[in-house]
């Protein structure tokens, strides 16, 4: 009879730690697809800033663009009316003529100043409305994503 219960408490002995793996091999396979579920939306999360990030370089791109371009155009105006001023003056005969093609000459300068300064400042305004517009608009998208999931995650528990 001694025999009978030790091999008795052998087999009992044996099907607890059968029982015990089965219930680790479960809990490693649970925590696998946690972990997965983790890094997916992890990965979400991190492709919505890169997303926000590129839209932020994208109009930083194109307002630097216009910036230069109407800098390269400033220049080329400036270049072409300094040598067809500077003719005038150097060839003409007339001492009245040379007097007014100079203060047309202050005038078309002033002028031109003007309008590429107000080309720059309304880049810049449209670029800040843009950045307020569009990319508030995506943060905010993002924001609520972010608030929607956790609320989510919160009721199914």
């Amino acid at each position: 009879m001694n025999l009978a219960a030790i091999a008795l408490l052998l087999l009992m002995a044996f099907c607890g730690f059968c029982i015990a793996y089965w219930q680790l091999l479960l809990c490693r396979r649970e925590a696998r697809i946690l972990n997965s579920h983790r890094v997916s939306a992890h990965s979400a999360i991190q492709k919505s800033r890169m997303d926000l990030l590129e839209v932020r370089n994208r109009a930083r791109l194109l307002e630097d663009s216009v910036s230069g371009g109407a800098s390269a155009v400033e220049k080329l105006h400036k270049a072409i009316s300094n040598t067809t001023f500077g003719l005038i003056d150097l060839f003409s005969k007339d001492e009245e003529f040379r007097q007014t093609a100079r203060k047309a000459r202050a005038t078309h300068d002033q002028k031109s100043q003007q309008i590429y300064k107000t080309v720059r400042t309304t880049n810049k305004a449209l670029h800040i409305l843009a950045d307020t517009l569009i990319i508030g608009k995506a943060e905010k998208r993002l924001a609520s994503r972010k608030s929607g999931k956790a609320q989510g995650s919160d009721d199914g528990q």
